[in-house]
């Protein structure tokens, strides 16, 4: 995958740092408020930029935090009350009825 451009990556991180304490969006969701299809690219600007941003707000499209991210992510859900679900196995994911956000 090639590098994001300049004002691709600006536009998805002003989205991010938009969202609200404990509400969230896809990668998809950030994708989508910039007029793009390109959830991919999200995640890659995410990975590469987005340690300056509340990254744990942006989750997959099932509701689960960034992979290897998941206890950290987990911390900051419980500080914002993010609504969240869990597996019977433990595993945890985003409710994302409830807690999706749109910046319109």
């Amino acid at each position: 995958m090639s590098e994001p451009n300049e004002d691709f990556v600006s536009r998805v991180l002003a989205v991010v740092e938009e969202i609200p304490a404990g509400r969230v969006m896809s990668y998809g969701d950030v994708a989508a408020a910039i007029g793009s299809r390109a959830a991919r690219g999200v995640g890659q600007v995410m990975a590469y930029y987005g340690g300056d941003v509340p990254w744990w707000r942006v989750v997959r499209a099932s509701g689960h935090p960034a992979q290897n991210h998941e206890s950290r992510a987990l911390e900051y859900y419980r500080a914002e009350s993010t609504p969240l679900t869990w597996s019977a196995s433990g595993v945890f994911r985003v409710d994302l009825p409830r807690a999706r956000w749109s910046p319109t």
